[in-house]
């Protein structure tokens, strides 16, 4: 495991620090700090402006060959990137467009889907959601029950979609759907690239802990794709949704981003220390074993950029690594909550005038508490805890499969 930059890769690393030391505002995402940044500031006008930066120097999607727009960065200089990114709490422009739909479209996509698709996602004006798990096809995705039938020059759409994160403002979808029902699950899926605006698609939102319509379910009842929708060959969208390019799969945002918590926490206990309220034992042993953690969880993202690096494929690796964060961001929640108690309880006030001042008693602003309830999906998301144990007993431990 290589724990020290080549020569390149440090001047690499310079040069994104240079960036944000340069380009971002002081306080950006730091409770506190940024309320006062965005008073009397365009919120949405610096996003834009910081959107043609990163464009600019191909960091909207570094993965990607430069002929497409990308900066065609190696994998260690893309680790850099989310690293530094991360640790400086700067926003990265990505989502589903960036990272999936649109790698997708490069390796498997026609010339003429290229051209209408991939600018709208590196201009960030075209919103992409994904369309694969259903109510009864999740870990087991082969399982799929949606169907598209073939009726000349378009698709007949009918089924359901679920756990589908921004489809409520999306305006593209990929989506897989089973074209062939008498071949096995994974021989008769097709890869669609739908609009999300088509007669016959309905979204309702799916509310979470944290109070936000971060997911949704998404029905379609006879919904006409157009067959020019169709990414690659009919039924070979499993084929193509497992080969869809993952530019980065170490984790290190979300092992930075709990070194990031762990940072706003510390500062909690310091400012009650100097008030007269000296943390208890185990409120910094406590604080001490996060703070370990974190950098496991950082040295096992390492583990994982190096084979990727020498040109391997982490599998049981990537499955421990995302493991450990997930569940690392759930303690650190926990943590976070013992140490303010029952002002953890406490959530910011949105409303403007005399009632706003009950953002004083909700220490970060409440930042603490939407980050438990949000830390309660982290072991499902992305692929069940569950499921990464597996794939590390039986590919990593060679144990026999249940």
């Amino acid at each position: 495991m290589e724990f020290r930059d080549s020569p390149e890769e440090a001047a690499f690393r310079q040069e994104v620090r240079d960036f944000l030391a340069r380009e971002l505002p002081k306080g950006l995402g730091r409770p506190g700090e940024e309320e006062e940044l965005w008073d009397g500031i365009d919120r949405y006008g610096f996003y834009r402006e910081w959107t043609k930066k990163l464009a600019q120097k191909g960091w909207i999607a570094p993965h990607w060959p430069k002929e497409y727009g990308g900066a065609g960065l190696t994998v260690m200089q893309q680790f850099i990137l989310n690293e530094e990114f991360a640790r400086a709490r700067a926003p990265r422009p990505g989502g589903v467009g960036v990272n999936y739909a649109g790698p997708t479209i490069i390796l498997f996509g026609s010339e003429e889907q290229k051209r209408e698709h991939l600018p709208g996602i590196l201009s960030g004006e075209v919103i992409w959601c994904q369309g694969f798990s259903e109510p009864e096809a999740g870990s087991d995705l082969a399982s799929l029950k949606t169907r598209a039938e073939r009726q000349g020059d378009y698709y007949l759409v009918n089924g359901q979609k679920i756990w589908t994160s921004g489809a409520q403002f999306a305006h593209r979808m990929i989506l897989l759907a089973r074209t062939d029902p008498d071949a096995p699950k994974h021989k008769g899926i097709s890869y669609f690239l739908v609009d999300m605006r088509s007669p016959g698609i309905t979204v309702r939102p799916l509310y979470n802990m944290a109070g936000a319509p971060g997911f949704n379910q998404v029905f379609f009842d006879n919904v006409k794709v157009p067959r020019k929708d169709l990414l690659g060959e009919e039924n070979m969208g499993w084929y193509y949704a497992t080969k869809t390019l993952d530019f980065e799969r170490s984790s290190i945002g979300a092992a930075m981003a709990q070194q990031n918590v762990l940072e706003d926490i510390v500062a909690v206990v310091r400012d009650r220390k100097k008030a007269g309220a000296p943390p208890r034992r185990e409120v910094l042993w406590g604080l001490a074993d996060r703070a370990i953690e974190a950098q496991v969880a950082r040295l096992l993202c390492y583990r994982v950029v190096t084979l990727q690096a020498k040109g391997l494929v982490p599998n049981y690796e990537a499955s421990t690594a995302k493991l450990y964060a997930s569940e690392l961001a759930q303690r650190v929640a926990r943590t976070g909550l013992k140490v303010l108690g029952l002002y953890g309880l406490l959530d910011r006030q949105r409303k403007a005038g005399p009632e706003a001042a009950a953002n004083r008693w909700a220490p970060l602003r409440g930042r603490l508490m939407r980050n438990y309830l949000w830390s309660v999906a982290a072991t499902i998301a992305g692929g069940t805890s569950e499921i990464q144990r597996n794939i590390i007993a039986v590919r990593g431990l060679s144990l026999p499969r249940d």
